[in-house]
């Protein structure tokens, strides 16, 4: 089968490489969109060191089932069926699992992440029949691979306790910011969102959003516009200047929810956390039950398509990588279709 191979740092190409042959648990699926993350992005370029060569990249996927395990189809599981795919893998067998938390198990692998599982830039993926979740009628291929990144937004929210009371400060207007602010509204809160691109504030007007700031040099003209009133914060960049910014628009006895990975350490401001006492909350990826959730919300939400700037087949996925990675694309979510021309 065709695949995406990372290579290394700024070199990614198509190989033909095997087909999985699924474990007795697992279900073979057809690829039918995977999105391109900022996390591949990271990983492309080398920045995190979390990708390594030969690795097939890809967690923000929707398929179709072409292979079922036995015994599998008493859940609900069909062939030709259109799923999202749930990429955190739990060990099972510990505490966490046990509560339907595998994004917390100490032992948890997550597809497109771990080097050893082939992933979901390629034309098929094994996945656990588990981690399947079976999308409603109305929601489209493109919908079903746009069901992870949401799902990484409302965790964010829900990390952050965000309710109809809060004042909701976003930090970051990218895909994961976007995901974090339609999460926040979800829950009934009051939204701001700082993004500097004007694509993607118009974006999020489109959406309805109708604060959306221009942060401006060092954040000046969002902590002027906040007045230190945020009870919440997404921080959906992760860097240390949009986590100064979080502590210099929030009020006291509010909460910081980091969410954003664009550096692996960051410096700290800890008299800004201990003196006000500000929660720093860390958030990553999503429960089993707020993934199916989710994806079930979506399917009253076809306007969140949105989202989606372009789409690629094989002869334009590497491009896009590099596109993305060098700053030269306008695009804020690029999703992969393996059956594109």
């Amino acid at each position: 089968m065709k695949a995406l191979v990372y290579r290394g740092p700024w070199d990614i190409g198509v190989e033909e490489v095997l087909t999985p042959a699924p474990a007795p648990d697992q279900a073979l699926l057809k690829v039918a969109a995977t999105g391109i993350c900022g996390s591949d992005i990271h990983g492309y370029t080398g920045r995190t060191g979390r990708r390594h060569p030969g690795q097939v990249m890809g967690h923000e996927t929707a398929a179709r089932i072409h292979a079922l395990p036995t015994g599998a189809a008493a859940s609900g599981l069909r062939v030709g069926q259109l799923v999202a795919v749930n990429p955190v893998i739990g060990c099972g067998q510990c505490e966490r699992c046990q509560a339907d938390e595998a994004h917390a198990c100490p032992r948890r692998k997550v597809i497109g992440v771990n080097p050893e599982i082939p992933s979901a830039f390629a034309e098929y993926l094994a996945a656990p029949a588990a981690n399947l979740v079976p999308l409603p009628d109305s929601v489209t291929e493109l919908g079903g691979a746009l069901v992870e990144p949401l799902a990484v937004g409302y965790h964010a929210a829900m990390r952050g306790g965000c309710g109809p009371a809060d004042r909701v400060i976003v930090i970051g207007g990218g895909p994961i910011g976007q995901a974090c602010a339609i999460a926040a509204r979800r829950l009934g809160a009051e939204v701001t969102v700082s993004e500097p691109n004007p694509g993607r504030r118009d974006l999020l007007g489109r959406l309805g959003f109708s604060s959306v700031i221009d942060p401006g040099p060092d954040s000046a003209a969002l902590i002027e516009a906040a007045d230190g009133r945020a009870t919440l914060v997404l921080d959906a960049v992760g860097s240390t200047g949009s986590l100064r910014a979080a502590t210099q628009v929030s009020e006291t006895q509010s909460r910081i929810v980091l969410v954003g990975m664009q550096a692996p350490s960051l410096e700290l401001d800890a008299y800004a956390i201990s003196t006000a006492e500000r929660q720093l909350i860390g958030s990553f990826s999503y429960s089993a039950a707020e993934f199916r959730e989710t994806a079930a919300w979506l399917a009253d939400h076809p306007e969140l398509e949105q989202l989606v700037d372009a789409q690629v087949g094989w002869p334009g996925v590497a491009e896009a990588f590099r596109s993305l990675a060098a700053g030269e694309s306008a695009a804020s979510k690029i999703i992969f279709m393996p059956e594109m021309d």
